[in-house]
């Protein structure tokens, strides 16, 4: 059974840090990326990272978020900083295994608010 389990979310001040974790079991995975949702939003990706380390991130998150993972634990890590109100959303894991296969996790609150 793959399982993604997310942590970290929260309440956070405008120009605070989050750090959110995401712990995948179950399968071998290629990529992996975190995916976030806005009230009144579409889904959309924040940053993606594959097996060998390669990244890409949303336009609107460059510089203030990193993401990373740790493939003997199968644990994936978004750091945030310098959050922003507009980074309010619920914030998804995602990993893709080596057959192919989509994975979701339950989502994680995140809320940047004064």
């Amino acid at each position: 059974q793959v399982q993604l389990v997310e942590s970290g979310g929260g309440l956070v001040q405008p120009g605070g840090s989050l750090r959110l974790s995401c712990a995948a079991s179950g399968s071998i995975f290629r990529h992996m990326g975190w995916y976030r949702q806005g009230p009144g939003k579409e889904r959309e990706l924040v940053a993606i990272i594959t097996s060998g380390g390669n990244t890409n991130y949303a336009d609107s998150v460059k510089g203030r978020f990193t993401i990373s993972r740790d493939n003997a634990k199968n644990t994936m890590l978004l750091q945030m900083n310098t959050l922003k109100p507009e980074d309010t959303a619920v914030y998804y894991c995602h990993a893709q295994t080596i057959l192919i296969q989509d994975y979701w996790g339950q989502g994680t609150q995140v809320t940047v608010s004064s």
